[in-house]
Order: structure tokens, then sequence, then C-alpha cells
């Protein structure tokens, strides 16, 4: 299953006056990040960056001033997700806002059934709260020190490592680590994940008593019994 964790920083609060200026894309494939990424920054078009949102993402008009238009990038976005899954933290206002810009240039909206909401799914596990990125990378132990300021591509890659946790994913590793992800050159969609052994072997689960009465169990049954058997 390949889903898309994304997270995009806009002019303002409104998806009808305002416009996307930042948007950051992590592709997952089975719930593991591929290594393959989408980050843009966006000129607004005219729109100004209202000051409430300057104070939250640092992007300026100036530093916009020579990114291209959505018009001019809507298509490379539309096919990074293609045939993904859309995964937002609040995907109302993320996918409110794209939906916008994509009816502005002639785009089909996104399907609702396409979208996970990681804000729902974490209010449904953890209902007391609080469910703020920030709040849920400190229940996870995920470090978002370098966070200072929201930016789109660094708040997908924090998101994907929330959303592999909420999903269970440290316990469906079963303990083994993966050691590297590599892309091979002749495929960028190609890539090979290796699974490395446990840094410390497993304790044994049974006492040495247990092992003793094993052995004379095996001893009492005699040439017949099954662990003396090679295949």
């Amino acid at each position: 299953m390949r889903e898309i964790v994304f997270d995009t920083e806009t002019t303002g609060l409104d998806n009808q006056a305002d416009r996307i200026i930042e948007i950051g894309c992590i592709e997952l494939e089975n719930q593991f990040p591929t290594g393959r990424s989408l980050h843009l920054f966006i000129n607004p078009d005219g729109r100004k960056v209202h000051p409430d949102a300057l104070a939250v993402h640092g992007i300026t008009d100036a530093f916009l001033a020579d990114k291209p238009v959505f018009a001019k990038v809507a298509d490379d976005i539309a096919a990074f997700f293609d045939g993904a899954r859309y995964v937002a933290h609040n995907a109302t206002f993320d996918i409110g806002f794209l939906n916008a810009e994509f009816k502005r240039v002639g785009l089909p909206p996104v399907e609702a059934e396409l979208v996970i909401d990681t804000l729902a799914l974490a209010r449904r596990r953890h209902p007391m709260g609080p469910n703020s990125l920030d709040a849920l990378c400190r229940r996870y132990g995920i470090d978002n020190a370098h966070r200072t300021k929201h930016g789109a591509l660094l708040d997908a890659e924090l998101l994907t490592d929330v959303y592999i946790e909420m999903l269970g994913g440290r316990q469906a590793a079963l303990g083994l680590s993966v050691v590297d992800t590599v892309v091979v050159a002749r495929n960028p969609d190609d890539v090979v994940v290796e699974i490395g052994q446990r840094p410390k072997p497993l304790p044994p689960r049974l006492s040495a008593a247990e092992l003793q009465a094993h052995a004379e169990l095996i001893d009492r049954i005699g040439a017949n019994a099954l662990w003396h058997r090679s295949n």
C-alpha cells in the first residue's frame, strides 16, 4: 500500500482567499519510508503572507518572489500523489487548501476515501490528549528539538515517524533493525531494505531446571526420541 505523508504551509487560514506556499511530502510503501520525497516552495501569485502565518512558519514574501506559482508545479504534485493515500495531521486543513489549488488549475479534487487524518487517529488512540504534532512526538519519544518553526518537509518527516508509531511500527518490526535503505540506481522507484540481526540476542526463555528436566526426559525415551532425529 502506497501512502504520502504530507504537510503544507500557507499565506493564511482561508483556503479560498489564501494560497499554499510550501508543501513537503514523504512516500511510504507498506508503512515504510521509501526514500522518495517532494518539497516545493510556491509563489502565492500576488497574495501576501499574513503576519500571523509568518510568525508560525517564517516564510516571507521576498523569499517566495522567485518561486514558481502553483499552476507550474500542479502536475508534479498530482503525479507524486497519484495512486496513493493522503496522510496529514488535521487533514481537513491541508486537503481543503490542496483541493482549492487543484480546482483553480482544473485538476480533480482529492477523494475523501483516500484521506487519512492522523489527528483523528490520535484522538481515538489518546482521547485525553494532547494530540498536537509536538505532543505526539513527546509521547512517542521522537526528537523534534530542531523544530523551532513550522516547515512543511520537517513536519512531514516528524509526522511520518508519529504515524508509523501510532500504527504499531516498533512492534511490527519484531525487534529487527533496518540496516539501510538503498535506492537502486537503475530505477529510483526500486528500494531494497536489508534487515539486520538483533544487536543483542534475546535471553533464553527456559530456566536451567527446565532444560535439565527436558534432557532427562529425552534420556528416558531413549533412541526413539524425536529430538534425536536429523529431519
